[in-house]
């Protein structure tokens, strides 16, 4: 098909969104559209649920939890851990002010506060018994309503602190654990909730700042113009203030749930895949500048050529981020609708709102270093009186990579995939973690305050698990104490609690000897089930695991590692059959849907295995947060997957009318460029999650980052047009390949 058939065929609809008059209705309708939605419905930031359930309502732990609020209401709340501690030994005159401030709480309670020990009616002496060994650390509760959010829980624990200052005249929260002045650390579940929350609000500022000051600067180094800088920044915006409201009504409606974090990498992800999208037009447009003198021509040759892998790269990461809707976990479902809308409403706006833009401003796009053709050059510099420039050669066919590529394939095959499978081989050695207070800060509150418990008593007493058994009255609590109490991992076991409503049912507060968080805690769960469970048989109790729970933070984690590990091994061939199926459609070839299928799997893992060497090795961490993964792969694979569409387009319009050598060539080269820079610009908006304070979003962005690396410089412009060289025709199997045996002239390749 010729330039001015395939034009033709588009300028329906280039004219619709980009025509002399229709870009101004395009524009408007965009204006339009935001403000009617912005005035009528709410925005997405104010419908977040940050203490949006993660678990399933079957999972072991919400069902106990279910039972200690029914059986074991008083104390069955959320616990803020006050640890307080002053180097030498706590005084007397400490211990006053913490029964005074327990006083108050029972007199006049926080906002949401569930219960508090009697602590204000005990002398200073009977405290004392509660020390730690060295006279130096106490530790009191106050439990908080469940179903308070880590904001109302922040409010609540900030009154805490003001009446905390009050009473002792001075501010505890802001002393030195080292120091010999009292200092306070709240901790424990609520502690580290809300710090966690301030941590991702903080982050969200920030992120967003740094995100748009990196995109600006990446496009005014790639462009050097003022104009086409702002142009997918304007885009950017446009989309996010229809995607928002979208999302606020859909969430105040009650049919999705949004949460801080889910909005903040949204947003991140707008600004890096949206300006990618931008730049695969906005290429396309410079360069056919160059050899069309009218700008409606060229921008719809533009359009013509560069929508269609826009729409399927969209398309792609819209159906890969909605596989998400699949998993169990809360977590990973809550990002499912936010991202893939975004990703919908930004495709649109990349096809209409951005070719009507570049139609508006045209060449001054690109101001002050304006495309133009030969012959313009020659006019302009004839009108200023200056000598013609001379022309530039634009035979690209063996030159640059795509040179390189096509004359050694069998090589760049074998070291690309030799170093890539290297890389993969570390992630097979990568460990994981679930505990979250290794993302925290060192100097956070809730991890010193945990660090504090862990050196003066148990670290189980940050978060001590509930076990509930129904004796059905044939088991004796005594005797099932002694028995938890010989379990090797068990730190130390309450006496037994009768259920308010049946009570047979017996509780028991038990504390563990590891980090409540940790890996080795979280295994203690089934063991202890199946323990207890067991002892249950002994005495003559029929279906055992019907008539045993466990509640609390370790075992909430135990099922959210057990949750998500299902949503991994489901959602990821899922993600890899829809790519796979969505490659078939647009390529028709089995071929080449297999190996760039094969290639951004590979490339994944290799950024896996990078991303660890970089994490364990050079940064010192022990292991990575376990739901890292599943994210970085469904970013990974469907992003990745853009750059190949991109190019791997261009070589299949290529051989229609050119040699496949020289369409892989020219192919290569033509889109090296644009992906380099789109690739560059989607790094660093995920590396700038690298250098926020939270290591599960550091550990997110490095791998990520790494990721779009391999495939901007690794595999995109070496290892997949090699693979199709070494293939042939073959690559375009069952499809028919339509051989040109003849190379275009310079002059006629050099405009695609």
């Amino acid at each position: 098909m010729s330039t001015k058939e395939r034009v033709k065929g588009m300028t329906g609809y280039g004219k619709w969104v980009a025509g002399s008059k229709t870009k101004w209705i395009t524009l408007l309708v965009w204006i339009a559209v935001v403000g009617a939605l912005t005035m009528l419905w709410p925005a997405v930031n104010s419908q977040v649920d940050n203490n949006a359930a993660n678990l399933p309502e079957d999972s072991q732990s919400v069902q106990a939890a279910k039972i200690s609020e029914r059986e074991f209401p008083t104390g069955s709340g959320i616990p803020a851990l006050l640890v307080w501690h002053r180097e030498g030994g706590l005084t007397e005159k400490d211990l006053t002010h913490v029964g005074a401030i327990y006083n108050k709480l029972t007199q006049e309670p926080l906002p949401h506060q569930n219960f508090v020990p009697p602590l204000g009616n005990l002398p200073p002496q009977a405290l004392q018994a509660s020390l730690s060994e060295d006279d130096s650390t106490l530790v009191t509760p106050v439990l908080f309503d469940k179903t308070a959010d880590s904001e109302q829980l922040g409010v609540a624990v900030t009154q805490l602190k003001e009446m905390i200052r009050t009473e002792t005249g001075g501010d505890p929260t802001a002393a030195k654990v080292e120091g010999s002045d009292l200092s306070l650390r709240v901790t424990g579940p609520v502690g580290i909730s809300i710090d966690a929350t301030g941590l991702f609000q903080n982050a969200d500022v920030a992120l967003l700042m740094a995100t748009v000051i990196l995109v600006l600067v990446f496009l005014l180094l790639i462009y050097r113009s003022p104009i086409l800088a702002f142009i997918p920044l304007i885009a950017v915006g446009f989309a996010y203030g229809v995607t928002s409201p979208l999302l606020g009504k859909m969430a105040q409606e009650g049919w999705i749930t949004v949460d801080s974090q889910a909005v903040s990498i949204m947003t991140v992800l707008l600004f890096g895949a949206g300006t990618d999208y931008c730049l695969f037009l906005i290429s396309r447009f410079r360069q056919i500048l160059k050899i069309e003198n009218s700008k409606s021509r060229a921008l719809l040759r533009s359009i013509t050529d560069s929508s269609g892998a826009i729409a399927m790269s969209g398309f792609t990461v819209v159906l890969a981020l909605f596989a998400l809707l699949l998993a169990q976990s809360g977590a990973y479902h809550r990002f499912a609708i936010p991202f893939s809308l975004a990703i919908f409403i930004m495709g649109i706006a990349s096809l209409t709102l951005v070719p009507a833009l570049l139609a508006i401003f045209g060449r001054t796009s690109f101001f002050p270093f304006i495309p133009r053709t030969p012959q313009m050059e020659v006019n302009r510099a004839k009108a200023k009186g200056k000598p013609a420039p001379k022309v530039k050669s634009s035979h690209i066919r063996n030159r640059g990579i795509g040179g390189l590529v096509v004359s050694r394939p069998w090589a760049i095959v074998g070291v690309t995939v030799v170093a890539l499978g290297i890389l993969a081989s570390f992630s097979s050695g990568i460990k994981f973690t679930y505990d979250i207070l290794s993302s925290f800060p060192k100097d956070m509150e809730s991890r010193q305050g945990f660090d504090l418990i862990g050196k003066q008593f148990s670290p189980g007493e940050l978060a001590p698990a509930k076990l509930m058994i129904d004796t059905k009255g044939k088991a004796d609590g005594a005797d099932l104490k002694v028995m938890l109490g010989g379990i090797s991992y068990v730190d130390t076991v309450s006496d037994p609690q009768q259920g308010a409503i049946d009570k047979n049912i017996l509780g028991f507060d038990i504390e563990f000897k590891n980090n409540p968080y940790s890996l080795e805690a979280m295994s203690h769960i089934p063991a202890l089930l199946s323990t207890t469970e067991q002892a249950l048989l002994e005495v003559g109790i029929e279906n055992p695991a019907d008539n045993v729970w466990v509640s609390g933070q370790t075992a909430t984690q135990h099922d959210t590692k057990q949750v998500g590990e299902r949503d991994t091994d489901l959602i990821i061939p899922v993600v890899i059959g829809m790519i796979t199926l969505l490659l078939l459609l647009y390529l028709r070839s089995v071929i080449a849907t297999v190996y760039l299928v094969g290639t951004v799997i590979l490339s994944f893992f290799s950024a896996l295995g990078l991303g660890w060497i970089i994490i364990h090795y050079v940064l010192g961490a022990d292991a990575i947060q376990g739901a890292i993964p599943l994210y970085s792969f469904v970013f990974l694979v469907a992003l990745g997957e853009d750059y190949n569409i991109f190019m791997i387009s261009n070589i299949w319009k290529k051989r229609k009318k050119m040699p496949l050598k020289q369409a892989i060539s020219e192919g290569v080269n033509e889109t090296s460029s644009v992906i380099t820079s789109a690739g560059l610009i989607l790094a660093g908006t995920f590396a700038v999650l690298a250098s926020l304070p939270i290591q599960v979003l550091v550990q997110f962005g490095i791998i990520t980052a790494i990721g779009i690396l391999l495939d901007t410089f690794v595999v995109r412009p070496f290892l997949v047009p090699a693979i199709t060289m070494l293939f042939g025709r073959l690559a375009f199997w069952p499809g028919k390949h339509q051989e040109v045996e003849k190379p275009l002239p310079v002059h006629e390749s050099s405009g695609d």
